[in-house]
């Protein structure tokens, strides 16, 4: 056979709503705008928790390392976007594309696995609220959460390394907001298969086994709410999972359309969009569903608030 001559791709240029240049500042100015919210709505939530006594509970335990995530995996990919934007199109080395795929990874992936663990201990509480207490003890909620950030980043690690060791020529240029996988994959030349197995592999352990988790649990949450006697006493007790079943349907919704479909006749445009979706509007959105649907956050919220009026009164 006859050999091909390919250009080795050392670096990548990043090109995500770059061919609209009109675009460039609104763009710019409110995924800013949606990040500032993601910062300030998640560490204000994280601070809450951690100062007001009534939310020491095992779901705010979780809940709090949900928004140190968000922010963590926000603040890997929006301040590219930002720089791309600015710039209209930004050149990125492929180690730190390497770098910024595999914290993207790390965090996306606990992302999954504690919004599994908070279905967990929603089953715990409403199917065995008796044993509740003895059950989700701060020792085993630590554990719980340790092994979400030690599978994630096992699984980081594996596809990062699995990723680059794919070879990257011809074009360089990357028409997404950031290094993810399916735009990458368009990049290499040669036989890819065993790597894409490997990736795949990864990707359905992680994905669909949390969902699993999630879909079990809230079979069994469903069973029990409907034993339930009184309309008040299923309504009231369904109201503690409102806001986690919310937070399930944008993530989960958002990555499955991403990453669990058919790609072929996969539209650019419309991946970007569905990227930007949970990168950078569900960790804005996830402080804002927990305190509007939540009647414990709401009221240490209103509390803060009389505090801090009353504070200021001479």
């Amino acid at each position: 056979m006859a050999s091909k001559n390919y250009t080795v791709v050392t670096e990548f240029f990043l090109t995500a709503f770059t061919e609209h240049p009109e675009w460039g500042l609104p763009l710019f100015l409110l995924f800013l705008s949606f990040y500032l919210a993601t910062l300030l709505g998640n560490a204000g939530m994280i601070i809450l928790i951690r100062k007001d006594h009534q939310l020491h509970t095992p779901m705010y335990f979780f809940l709090s390392h949900l928004s140190l995530v968000d922010i963590s995996y926000s603040s890997v990919i929006v301040p590219q976007m930002l720089a791309v934007l600015w710039e209209q199109g930004a050149v990125i080395s492929q180690a730190r594309c390497a770098a910024q795929f595999f914290l993207f990874t790390f965090f996306a992936s606990i992302d999954c696995y504690l919004l599994a663990i908070m279905a967990y201990d929603r089953y715990v509480a409403v199917c065995q609220p008796l044993l509740y207490v003895t059950v989700m003890t701060e020792k085993y909620r630590v554990g719980l959460v340790a092994g979400a950030y030690i599978a994630g980043f096992s699984s980081a690690l594996i596809r990062t390394i699995t990723a680059f060791t794919l070879s990257f020529c011809g074009s360089n240029e990357i028409n997404f907001i950031f290094c993810d996988l399916p735009p990458l994959l368009k990049l290499t030349c040669g036989d890819s298969y065993a790597q894409e197995v490997v990736i795949i592999v990864f990707a359905v352990f992680v994905m669909p086994a949390c969902i699993l988790v999630i879909l079990v649990s809230y079979l069994f949450i469903i069973v029990a709410i409907m034993q339930i006697r009184s309309a008040g006493g299923r309504a009231k007790t369904f109201s503690t999972c409102t806001s986690h079943l919310t937070a399930v349907a944008l993530f989960f919704g958002t990555l499955i359309f991403m990453y669990l479909r058919d790609n072929s006749g996969q539209s650019s445009e419309g991946d970007r969009v569905v990227s930007v979706l949970y990168t950078v509007v569900t960790p804005m959105l996830n402080p804002l569903i927990y305190s509007l649907r939540n009647k414990e956050v709401k009221e240490v919220i209103m509390k803060s608030l009389s505090g801090a009026k009353a504070s200021g009164r001479p």
